[in-house]
């Protein structure tokens, strides 16, 4: 068979449906949009999540006969209160945080090569002192690397204050439309498709709860696992607390290798600030138990609906999204890579039914 026979055969396989080409054109055409106009369109695609998630907040409030004009407006009203005391509370907090720990990174450098120092010394023909030497100026190294791109993002985003008070502006105005006209601006989207779209709706409808239980969800664990682990730093005096938390809460984006990149900077503080102590003991333990509770616990009390992929396409997907799309893409990772298998599985596979009459036939 040649080649040209091979690639016509499966055209004729996934693209023989009308609705599979227009599907196919959509999701170019869409993923095409937000790579080239991504950082042009970030406002939009931050109140069309944001909306996406105050959007099942509603829909509780409806279900318990609130009027929808009146849930709207106190959903709204909350989230408005919460970035305000995000903006005047935490931010201020974090940002102290972070300055005092750029300071005790020097301290830290010392008390670091203190410590290799006297592992030299303890163990000397396991570590050299020329092995010593290159650790030491490697971890230097990396140390001022991470300083200047620190210095250079403040410095860039000095000249983005009037850009970022657009985006925040901006961002509650579209929200505030998205939710409000929310059945116009469907019916407008839902206009401009074809009528015969079938297998759209049957994929929609498919991830519509899974992809929404999936978000808020993940919402809703950023926030428990930063709560305790705040809670749980503080208890034992760890400093940085409030720093840390945040680290620890987002790293829950990332499956299997955000709770292993945390432990690092959580170690590092408690370490310096305890050393090799009971204390640094019970900092570590503890972490461990959270991460244990979220990973046994609270994951499958949260997602009931397991997400049905392999830990090999998890990792790719949170690469490959996280790659194009930074911050968001690792967010959406595994509700896109979900969607992508269930878009591969409801695929129309015209040769395959035009075959299986003709196998029945010959077997009976």
């Amino acid at each position: 068979m040649t080649l040209r026979a091979i690639l016509g055969n499966w055209a004729e396989r996934y693209f023989s449906d009308e609705e599979a080409v227009i599907l196919l054109i959509v999701l170019v055409l869409g993923l095409a949009a937000v790579i080239w106009l991504g950082s042009m369109l970030a406002p939009f695609f931050t109140a069309l999540v944001l909306a996406f998630l105050l959007q099942g907040v509603i829909n509780l409030l409806t279900r318990r006969h609130v009027p929808e004009k009146i849930a709207i407006t106190v959903v709204f009203l909350g989230f408005i209160s919460a970035m305000l005391a995000l903006a005047f509370l935490l931010m201020p907090l974090l940002w102290n945080q972070m300055i005092n720990l750029v300071q005790e990174i020097p301290k830290m450098l010392s008390s670091g090569q203190q410590w290799l120092d006297d592992l030299q010394a303890r163990y000397p023909n396991f570590i050299t002192p020329d092995q010593l030497d290159n650790w030491i100026s490697a971890i230097t190294r990396e140390f001022n690397l991470y300083g200047q791109r620190a210095l250079s993002l403040s410095i860039a985003s000095l000249g983005n204050v009037i850009g970022l008070i657009v985006y925040l502006v901006l961002v509650p105005i579209l929200i505030f439309f998205m939710l409000k006209d929310r059945e116009k601006l469907v019916g407008f989207m839902l206009s401009m498709m074809p009528e015969k779209r079938g297998l759209m709706s049957r994929i929609w409808n498919e991830m519509d709860d899974q992809i929404a239980n999936y978000v808020r969800g993940k919402v809703v664990e950023i926030i428990i696992v930063g709560c305790v682990t705040f809670i749980t730093f503080s208890f034992f005096g760890l400093p940085y607390s409030a720093l840390l938390a945040v680290l620890v809460g987002f790293s829950v984006l990332v499956p299997f290798i955000g709770a292993a990149v945390a432990t690092l900077p959580v170690a590092a503080v408690a370490g310096f600030h305890f050393g090799l102590t009971e204390q640094f003991a019970y900092v570590v333990v503890a972490y461990g138990v959270i991460q244990a509770l979220d990973g046994n616990v609270l994951v499958p009390v949260l997602f009931s609906e397991a997400v049905n992929l392999h830990p090999v396409s998890i990792i790719l997907a949170v690469l490959f999204f996280g790659g194009i799309w930074g911050f968001w893409g690792i967010f959406f990772a595994i509700p896109l890579a979900t969607l992508l298998k269930a878009m591969v599985t409801a695929w129309p596979r015209s040769l395959q039914s035009k075959q299986k009459p003709e196998i029945t036939e010959a077997a009976s």
